[in-house]
């Protein structure tokens, strides 16, 4: 399946748009993971444990996003956007989202 961020996708054409295709999830880290995090966030630097977490809520997301466009029929998802927001403390959702549509090969 083909996932892009523009709303074309060059050599293709699009035969249908089937409607919004859409994947979340909501993460989060365990207790020790928060401590070292708090930590970090006083002496500064990369929190590595929201990164990891919130690239692991991305991928689970997309594939979500996909696994929604194919149930619809897709061969693609145009337009993909993620929006992120903070559920509670130490926990992020992540959503997917963007356009399911058939596409052809152009001429």
């Amino acid at each position: 399946m083909i996932v892009v961020n523009t709303d074309f996708i060059p050599g293709y054409k699009i035969t249908k748009t089937l409607g919004i295709a859409r994947g979340n999830t909501i993460r989060a880290k365990h207790i020790g993971k928060d401590i070292m995090a708090g930590f970090r966030m006083i002496v500064g630097g990369e929190i590595k444990e929201y990164t990891e977490m919130l690239t692991e809520a991305r991928n689970a997301a997309l594939d979500r996003m996909r696994a929604d466009a194919q149930s619809q029929g897709a061969d693609a998802v145009i337009n993909v956007r993620f929006m992120t927001s903070q559920v509670m403390a130490g926990a992020a959702e992540l959503l997917a989202y963007g356009t399911a549509v058939l596409i052809a090969k152009e001429d």
